[in-house]
């Protein structure tokens, strides 16, 4: 019923808004996860691109995030500099609205840095040199290429926000970690390809809800070690223990500890697993939805693009791939999944139909993952 009701939503909105869901209910904040594939392969390209005024792409991904409008929204794939600027200038670039959408105002960003591109010393991939990509802690052409950034209308908690980008996979009970594939590299090891993050954000109320945000790799892309599906079935089970009370892990700021008990939290991110389909091990993600309270979001565009031969519901799917066999298909891999006893007054995934006014926004020049949003209350 809440599915259908999430469905509905879309459905209703305005003539106007087209498939874009109508404002959240009272009394509710919207939570949003997106991979805007923002990212781009020298350092410091996304910086310039943005100061000479965007591009397509960049302006495709600013009218989707002004169309569903969040207060809270963690974007994946923008590369992450020192100084935060390519974060704070798509923020002014969302200020201006596009497409016919209205501006929107974040005044709250966290950003920090990411494994993605960090060199680990190490000849990872085996060809003979130790400064490739695939040689960084997480694969990554420039040292933050594929990064993160957290945009907020509620006041974030930088002071007691934790990140986890230098805790040792090999430090976490039970891993997966293919020791014997990567050899004197394997103690060296981070668990997190880009990092884990818990941001505290303030709720009008005063209460705190805790964003719990990553994008663990792809398990694509390796041999028949299955080092990146280890990967990411372990940084997906790095929520499941920290919001299930595990003690091992100490975060970048020396602090030991998972996730106080009762605490409110939101995971959030592309996950790069589907429950029922792809090449993911799925018992770390089957664990974390059983934790959470999985609203289902869902899109008409998504299950008006099914693939055949899928076991999962396609119109629960957040990627746009291509078909067997040379893709995976449409999957669901972007999640935003609360902690239980919220109230759940709205979610959805934003994929317009092809009929939708609101179907240039997808396909060619934009991303091709699907925004997904949740109203808590």
């Amino acid at each position: 019923m809440r599915r259908a009701a999430a469905l509905l939503a879309i459905l209703l909105g305005s003539a106007a808004s087209a498939e874009a869901p109508p404002p959240p209910a009272e009394g509710s904040v919207r939570i949003a996860s997106f991979n805007a594939a923002l990212s781009l392969p020298a350092p410091g390209e996304l910086v310039q691109r943005l100061r000479l005024g965007g591009s397509k792409r960049i302006d495709i991904a600013a009218e989707i995030i002004q169309r569903v409008r969040p207060d809270v929204i963690l974007i994946n794939e923008i590369d992450h500099d020192r100084r935060g600027v390519a974060a704070a200038l798509f923020r002014d670039h969302l200020r201006d609205g596009r497409g016919g959408a209205e501006g929107i105002d974040y005044p709250h960003i966290f950003t920090a840095p990411a494994n993605t591109g960090a060199a680990s010393g190490f000849d990872l991939d085996g060809d003979g040199r130790k400064d490739g990509p695939r040689d960084a802690f997480g694969y990554g052409r420039h040292e933050g290429h594929y990064g993160m950034a957290v945009l907020s209308r509620l006041p974030l908690d930088e002071a007691g926000a934790r990140t986890f980008r230098e805790t040792l996979w090999g430090d976490m009970p039970g891993n997966l970690l293919p020791a014997g594939h990567f050899g004197e590299a394997a103690g060296a090891l981070r668990l997190s390809s880009k990092s884990h993050w818990d941001i505290p954000a303030r709720l009008p109320d005063g209460r705190i809800l805790h964003l719990l945000a990553s994008h663990p790799t792809p398990p694509v892309f390796d041999g028949p070690e299955d080092a990146n599906g280890r990967r990411n079935h372990d940084e997906i089970r790095f929520w499941v223990d920290y919001i299930g009370g595990a003690d091992w892990m100490k975060d970048d700021q020396g602090r030991a500890g998972a996730l106080a008990p009762g605490a409110a939290f939101v995971v959030l991110g592309d996950l790069n697993a589907d429950p029922a389909d792809g090449a993911a091990r799925r018992g770390a993600l089957q664990l974390l939805l059983a934790l959470t309270d999985d609203p289902g979001p869902e899109s008409a565009g998504g299950a008006a693009a099914a693939d055949a031969g899928h076991r999962g519901d396609p119109a629960l799917d957040t990627a746009d791939w291509r078909a067997p066999p040379q893709g995976p298909g449409n999957l669901r891999v972007d999640y935003v999944l609360p902690s239980k006893g919220w109230e759940i007054t709205g979610a959805g995934v934003f994929w317009p139909t092809p009929d939708s006014p609101l179907a240039r926004l997808m396909g060619r020049g934009g991303p091709d993952h699907r925004l997904v949003w949740v109203d808590l209350r």
